[in-house]
């Protein structure tokens, strides 16, 4: 049985959900990667994102939501957003 106490991660930086959107990172760094499911379509029964919206953002509380956006892209799956996503985070946070 898995402890609710462990959050999903993903590469060592954690998964949070809400709905159709997914923020990789933590809110502590400068950086963070919102993940939006635009689209999905049937595969075998299951349900599965076929137009993701990739978002690098920082993390500033002080910034207009449209600001805090410093990369965006689009891509065909869940998978090739998460890839993305985590080069985008990964050398974002080294640029410290």
């Amino acid at each position: 049985m898995a402890s609710e106490n462990i959050p999903l991660s993903y590469k060592g930086h954690p998964l949070r959900r809400k709905d159709n959107l997914i923020y990789y990172g933590t809110m502590a760094e400068k950086y963070i990667v919102m993940l939006r499911i635009l689209s999905t379509k049937k595969v075998d029964g299951l349900e599965m994102a076929d137009k993701v919206d990739v978002q690098l953002q920082l993390t500033d509380p002080d910034l207009k939501s449209r600001d805090r956006v410093v990369k965006k892209s689009e891509k065909d799956s869940l998978y090739a957003a998460m890839d993305v996503a985590s080069v985008w985070l990964e050398r974002a946070l080294s640029s410290k």
